[in-house]
């Protein structure tokens, strides 16, 4: 499955005629120079494209609209090299629909002490330029990323590339579709949610489909893909048959297979790009999905399990955010399973049934096949391995009712301590911060769900931008969290985002 598609960004100067042609070539040139570096430096993972210079209402306005109907722009970052009159914005900013960037910068690092005139000053005007055009922004209520620096820094360029993930998934939640396998899990509150308001907030399409529908799909792969496939799985994975009968176990390992193959072709043919399944209404399938779920999440596919359609799409988004990044640690689903409470020691192991994304794991991955009471099949063959150390993220978007809020919260990932020879599942242990308690507390007071999207490379300020971009609220819970201010922040939230 293709994450990456080949996105740009358009980059419009701010500037108006007051002070002749000569300062408006020179205007059109440092924004030439500004992209052409911009690109050459290798930290933004998408391509800048230079507009031209915008100075009146009707080129603004049709600049924006042609953002609008492009396909391939992601966002405009907008710069006021010299004093631009925001009136002028007014209309273009009325009808842009994608993400902005406002990038408070000038040409020059330092002022030229020795030869600094007025033609000089009015000419480089972005502190003048940038507060009228942020003015402007901020009054008519519209959501924008603000980075302020030199151009030629490596914190604003590695600003500028951050957000310009954060827009992808700004851009591509409106093309999330995900499909339901049967329905939530019964009588269980978080994976709930209106699907309608969904759609309404987010862009994301929400279907349900008929167990054998799809099962149908599995049924029809043919049995050299379904082999083609297995040995592909035992190439590349460690078997670990723990005393069954090989000939056995590969004939589970083929069920999965057959899943895989079938699953990806209903997704594609049906064009979703994210799954939910449901142990408790399997029809015909032989057995939980579980290596074949792995499989496809590894490809880019977002899941939720028990029908949780909202962290389907959240992993979906930020898989997106984070496709193609450089040494890139991984996003899966996870759930909070069992704690360890043990003074210094305190942390959150995290596992589900079989469904975890192997982009998460450091060292050997194996496939098991193991009795699983859920779900009343035959023993499913799953991917089993233990996730990488280092910060993350845990988030939940929850339906409180009357409006959405989206939970981040940062967590330290560590290992175990001893190894859990026993327990045949893919998993993560963590520490929430700012501790434990903390952690936990704040989680369960904002709402949080057992089911988290989770990442080791998208960050809290990304989600956070994220949130800000769809209308919604956002929490975060880190190292800067006490309870009595987050008690407040929630106070806070109801009263701004609550109906």
């Amino acid at each position: 499955m293709k994450l990456s598609k080949n996105y740009k960004f358009w980059f419009c100067t701010g500037s108006q005629d007051l002070y002749g042609d000569e300062c408006l070539r020179n205007v059109a040139e440092h924004s030439r120079i500004i992209v052409e570096e911009l690109n050459k430096s290798g930290v933004l993972p998408f391509e800048v494209v230079l507009k031209p210079t915008l100075i009146t209402n009707e080129l603004i306005r049709k600049t924006f609209n042609e953002a609008n109907i492009d396909e391939d722009c992601a966002g405009v970052i907008v710069w006021c090299h010299t004093f631009s009159p925001a009136k002028s914005w007014i209309l273009g900013l009325q009808e842009y629909r994608k993400p902005l960037l406002h990038l408070h910068t000038q040409f020059n690092e330092e002022i030229p002490y020795d030869s600094i005139d007025m033609d000089f000053m009015n000419e480089n005007q972005s502190a003048h330029g940038d507060r009228e055009w942020g003015h402007m922004v901020t009054r008519m209520g519209i959501e924008r990323k603000v980075v302020v620096g030199h151009w030629t820094s490596q914190a604003v360029r590695e600003k500028i590339a951050s957000w310009m993930r954060t827009a992808i998934g700004i851009v591509e939640s409106s093309h999330v579709r995900v499909m339901r396998v049967a329905d939530n899990m019964r009588n269980v509150a978080v994976t709930e949610g209106d699907k309608v308001e969904a759609q309404l907030k987010f862009g994301w399409e929400v279907d349900a489909y008929p167990v054998n529908e799809i099962a149908e799909a599995v049924g029809a792969v043919s049995e050299s893909d379904t082999n083609a496939l297995v040995d592909e799985y035992y190439d590349k994975y460690e078997i670990l048959l723990e005393g069954r009968d090989a000939d056995e176990f590969k004939r589970h390992v083929a069920v999965q297979a057959q899943i895989e193959i079938g699953f990806e072709r209903f997704l594609e043919e049906k064009n979703y790009q994210a799954i939910v399944t449901h142990f408790g209404d399997l029809g015909a399938l032989k057995q939980l999905p579980g290596l074949a779920i792995q499989r496809l999440m590894e490809k880019g596919y977002g899941f939720g399990a028990e029908g949780d359609w909202k962290v389907a799409a959240m992993v979906r988004i930020m898989k997106l955010m984070s496709a193609g990044m450089k040494d890139a640690k991984g996003t899966s689903m996870l759930e909070d399973y069992t704690y360890n409470l043990v003074p210094g020691k305190e942390g959150i192991l995290q596992a589900h049934m079989l469904e975890i994304c192997p982009t998460i794991a450091e060292g050997p991955i194996s496939i098991k096949c193991q009795p699983l009471s859920m779900g009343d099949r035959e023993d499913p063959a799953r991917l089993v391995f233990t996730s990488k150390e280092g910060p993350g993220i845990a988030t939940s978007l929850i339906d409180l009712g009357d409006r959405f809020r989206l939970i981040i919260n940062s967590v330290d990932c560590k290992k175990v301590e001893k190894p859990m020879p026993k327990l045949p599942v893919a998993t993560a242990f963590w520490t929430p911060q700012p501790d434990f308690a903390t952690g936990c507390e704040a989680w369960i007071l904002a709402g949080g769900a057992h089911h988290t999207a989770f990442s080791y490379d998208v960050t809290a300020e990304q989600m956070g931008d994220w949130a800000a971009a769809m209308g919604i609220e956002a929490v975060y819970i880190d190292n800067n969290t006490n309870i009595r201010d987050f008690k407040k922040d929630l106070m806070l939230g109801n009263v701004v985002f609550g109906k």
